[in-house]
């Protein structure tokens, strides 16, 4: 079985995506709570769920085939469980609407760009 070969400018893209739509996460997370959307508090917040991104990451191998949907799906496993765990273990609480909102959000952040990156690079393939 012989795999491609990732070029480094996918794989940066790829890695940059995620980190950005973790990030937006934290950022709309805040100001959807009236806290404030300055940096610090911003990377205090998404910190639990960037090191969830990055066990994602290794546990689907992603930089072996990033934009694949079921490599996204991995992460965001990842970004979920270890996101969520991490931050229960700082807060003592975890209320569901949160685990359902957080899911459902980071779902539609690290697969919806995946899906749309899929769809430009076929629709590239296409018209080459």
């Amino acid at each position: 079985m012989t795999t491609q070969a990732v070029r480094p400018a996918t794989l940066t893209l790829a890695a940059s995506a995620d980190i950005v739509a973790v990030l937006v996460f934290a950022a709309v997370g805040r100001s959807s709570h009236a806290e404030g959307v300055d940096a610090f508090g911003v990377l205090t917040t998404a910190v639990p769920f960037l090191l969830g991104l990055l066990a994602g990451w290794l546990v689907g191998r992603a930089w072996r085939a990033p934009l694949r949907l079921p490599v996204g799906v991995a992460v965001w496993v990842g970004v979920v469980v270890v996101g969520l765990g991490l931050r229960t273990a700082f807060t003592h609480r975890l209320p569901l609407t949160f685990v359902v909102v957080a899911a459902a959000s980071l779902a539609v952040f690290l697969l919806g760009w995946r899906a749309i990156a899929r769809l430009i690079a076929r629709s590239r393939g296409r018209s080459a």
